[in-house]
């Protein structure tokens, strides 16, 4: 009953996303699955914080990565301060449990190049979905949606006449985005195709061909699917292509703080790790073309010490 609530206050008075109550619902169910199974505890009150030890251990034994234990942690911790608020617990066994350090990795993204190949060369438009597709990958690359946002955009979010998108972010805060005149006229083409060639559907921007939304799984596939056509990355989602968007729009002047507001980021921190990113790109420009250093490379190669 205690994680039913909780999911309801996330929802309801956090404004978390589907998405985060989902996983904070899993995390959750598996520590109490863990403590029935380990130490057999049927109380929230009677957890100490040695068996959440024990528990991040096993979660460590099993493979998981150490950001996945962090974020089940964060679910716990915040599980146990709802507890407390409610009356269901006087202390939190989790607040000073610290999980496994995890490595600092630059994010991920599809060059230039390799987008401009995507775009104008790869996609084949003559129907209602491969039109569908082109825009979702556009909008991705071009906006830096999320994929969670994209699935729940609205025909009503998307203004033609002052181009621009209103998106629905986490914790259901809103904000516009904006968009050029190409992407104006594909989406007048996606939504000419869609009344033609899908004609009832739900009430999203952005649907199937039987007129039903969209689902996470089947943005991630096609993303994938294109994305692997030009691209040799790991990874290849719709999250990587916020990422491209973010590195893009850096590297062409723009603005920290203006790419802060458009990609949805609560903090500039999480904003400031795309200049990594572009500091990285133009150290390893810098080794390949500059013609100084690539002598000084070739004489540091060629000295011999006497």
């Amino acid at each position: 009953m205690s994680i039913e609530s909780f999911l309801q206050y996330l929802r309801y008075e956090k404004n978390y996303s589907a998405h985060t109550e989902l996983s904070y619902c899993l995390d959750i169910t598996q520590f109490d699955e863990f403590l029935q199974k380990t130490i057999d505890i049927s109380d929230w009150k009677d957890v100490h914080s040695d068996m959440i030890r024990a528990w991040v251990i096993a979660l460590m034994k099993e493979g998981n990565t150490p950001r996945t234990i962090n974020r089940k942690l964060s679910a716990l911790k915040s599980f146990y301060k709802f507890l407390i608020k409610e009356g269901n617990a006087t202390v939190n066994p989790a607040k000073n449990i610290t999980g496994p350090k995890a490595n600092k990795s630059l994010p991920l993204f599809v060059k230039e190049k390799e987008m401009d190949v995507l775009l104008d060369d790869v996609f084949i438009v003559n129907d209602f979905e491969s039109c569908r597709d082109r825009l979702i990958v556009e909008l991705f690359y071009l906006t830096g949606i999320r994929r969670a946002e994209l699935i729940e955009l609205k025909p009503a979010d998307v203004d033609l006449s002052a181009n621009q998108i209103k998106v629905t972010g986490k914790r259901n805060k809103q904000r516009y985005i904006p968009f050029g005149k190409e992407v104006s006229e594909r989406i007048r083409e996606y939504e000419r195709r869609k009344q033609e060639e899908v004609p009832t559907s739900d009430n999203y921007f952005f649907v199937r061909k039987n007129g039903k939304k969209m689902y996470p799984k089947g943005v991630y596939l096609l993303v994938n699917k294109y994305l692997t056509t030009v691209s040799t990355l790991s990874k290849r989602s719709p999250h990587v292509l916020r990422h491209s968007f973010a590195t893009t729009m850096l590297n062409h002047g723009a603005g920290l703080n203006d790419v802060k507001e458009i990609l949805g980021h609560a903090n500039l921190s999480a904003t400031e790790i795309y200049t990594h990113i572009t500091f990285e790109e133009l150290k390893k420009v810098y080794h390949e073309a500059h013609p100084r250093e690539d002598i000084s490379h070739k004489d540091t190669k060629n000295t011999k010490i006497s």
